[in-house]
């Protein structure tokens, strides 16, 4: 998977909103001292059982590959013309 310009920013916007979703979809509420890690992983996985991303194939089935499909995920999300969008 090619890495975006901006993949880090777009990481951290989407454990943002992806937390917000979480709490909202009623799965649970992150607490101030749980780990990135751990969030990136519960993000994604309620976001492939909600339909809302494609799930990663059984190998490709780590951290960064999660972080990968959480950026582009958020992407999809922003509105047009934002700074973090791939021109």
């Amino acid at each position: 998977m090619k890495k975006h310009k901006h993949e880090a920013e777009l990481v951290k916007e989407a454990l943002r909103v992806g937390a917000l979703y979480f709490e909202k979809r009623g799965a649970g509420k992150f607490e101030p001292t749980d780990s990135a890690s751990n969030k990136i992983k519960a993000i994604y996985r309620l976001l492939v059982k909600d339909g809302l991303i494609q799930p990663l194939a059984k190998d490709q089935d780590s951290e960064p590959n999660m972080k990968h499909k959480l950026a582009l995920w958020i992407e999809r999300q922003l509105p047009e013309g934002h700074p973090l969008i791939k021109k």
